[in-house]
């Protein structure tokens, strides 16, 4: 308890020493407010409570009304033979008493299929013991803590998408920015260029060799515009808003480093926090559950109570024609050749799936946090060293440029510093993007 509470507290000291870009999170939480997938997966959690609502009706009395009339044209008819048991016995009374006091009868016939009769009545079942509906309504909330993870799960992988997108537009940003710059120094070349050649004091050609450098800087630049455009669009999608509506920039942000833990911090926070591990502990729970369920169904029968009452007859009179039935009703299932049992074994079986599951998961987990822990140390070593590259780059630029406007270098050495520059301020803002990349993939993988 102690060390996850220490882990804990340097775990919420690290974000704390470096928060997120409250411009991020506002986005974040628009993202997931308005993200239709989401909002979808919560119409299934609501979905899941009225599941949990159903189930409970199971304990109260269910109360039916279920009149019927019948009308019945031929069919079947069942013969009763009244006239040759009866007329002989008549016959010889009439004999003895002298009259005609027992006349002759008919033979009856019954039409089998009810004419003209109804059967108007309540019915009313009441379970007195029933163990499914116990565990039924458990069954349901195991359901809606499934559901809870789904949308746990979602909202985990939008986010990540959501920061990508995000440090996407910002490296794209910076990149327009650093090619504007570029194409202002190749201005202010172009027309110190200019100056040389009307006083004679340069050839023509370091004016077209200008011009070249200009224009190939603004067919780059315009390249990278585009890539903004798509960024933008792309994270606007993403927040379910109009692709072109603006997005507000979080340069400083950009400019900083993401904070660090150990490994074995980002591994325990993800065996903790992961979306993962909550769906498969929650299908672990509810096929715990059903085998409850199942082995109490197995050996405990269903006991329940019932009555009908209402009006029975011929022609709707509703006079002498009252009735009411009760009962006690138990069903107690003996033989069915050992399905509840092989049920029982399919279930544990299924409850065994998910803990092999749940194991290659950490696995999987443990290599995923193992292998974004060591591309975040990689990108950061490798942006340390763009780092340098930019100062070296722009030392020498300094000194090629100074050297140039004193007329001690030529054209070709200034392009040459000045394409050197441009590189490795591209090469360093991509440096930057990959580090934060790489955050978002172990932040991902740690479960944050």
């Amino acid at each position: 308890m102690k060390k996850l509470l220490l882990l804990l507290l340097t775990v919420g000291s690290a974000l704390s020493a470096h928060a997120q870009s409250q411009i991020l999170q506002t986005y974040l939480e628009e993202g997931i407010a308005g993200n239709l997938a989401l909002k979808q997966q919560n119409l299934e959690i609501e979905k899941a409570l009225k599941g949990i609502d159903i189930a409970r009706t199971n304990y109260f009395p269910q109360v039916n009304f279920s009149p019927s009339y019948s009308v019945a044209f031929g069919g079947r008819k069942i013969q009763i033979p009244i006239g040759d048991l009866l007329n002989p016995v008549y016959s010889t009374l009439n004999k003895l008493t002298d009259s005609d006091a027992f006349p002759q009868v008919e033979n009856a016939s019954e039409q089998l299929a009810p004419m003209n009769f109804h059967d108007t009545k309540l019915e009313i079942k009441v379970p007195l013991f029933n163990t499914d509906i116990r565990y039924n309504v458990a069954l349901q909330k195991d359901l809606l803590v499934t559901e809870e993870a789904k949308r746990k799960f979602l909202e985990y992988e939008l986010r990540h998408a959501m920061e990508a997108a995000y440090y996407q537009y910002l490296q794209s940003l910076e990149a327009v920015q650093i090619y504007e710059n570029s194409e202002k120094l190749l201005e202010s070349y172009l027309r110190l260029n200019q100056t040389l050649v009307q006083h004679e004091e340069a050839l023509k050609d370091i004016l077209l060799s200008s011009e070249y450098e200009l224009s190939k800087v603004q067919q780059e630049k315009a390249v990278a515009e585009k890539n903004t455009r798509l960024a933008q669009a792309y994270f606007n999608f993403l927040l379910n808003r109009k692709l072109e509506e603006p997005v507000l920039a979080d340069t400083a942000f950009f400019h900083s480093l993401p904070p660090k833990l150990s490994l074995e911090e980002y591994t325990e926070t993800a065996f903790r926090n992961r979306p993962e591990f909550e769906q498969l502990n929650a299908g672990l729970k509810t096929t715990q559950t059903l085998l409850r369920m199942q082995e109490k169904n197995a050996v405990l029968p269903q006991v329940f109570m019932g009555a009908n009452t209402g009006f029975q007859g011929f022609g709707y009179t509703f006079r002498d024609q009252a009735y009411m039935v009760g009962q006690i009703g138990l069903n107690w299932p003996i033989f069915h050749a050992g399905e509840k049992k092989i049920k029982i074994q399919q279930t544990r079986i299924s409850g065994e799936i998910l803990r092999t599951k749940t194991e290659e998961a950490k696995k999987q987990v443990e290599m995923q946090v193992y292998r974004s822990f060591h591309e975040l140390e990689t990108a950061l070593s490798a942006l340390g060293s763009k780092e340098r590259d930019l100062a070296r780059t722009e030392k020498i630029f300094q000194l090629v440029n100074s050297r140039y406007k004193n007329g001690a270098a030529i054209p070709l050495e200034v392009h040459k510093a000045q394409n050197d520059r441009l590189i490795a301020q591209l090469s360093h803002s991509l440096g930057k993007l990959e580090v934060w990349l790489k955050y978002a993939e172990l932040k991902k993988g740690a479960g944050w």
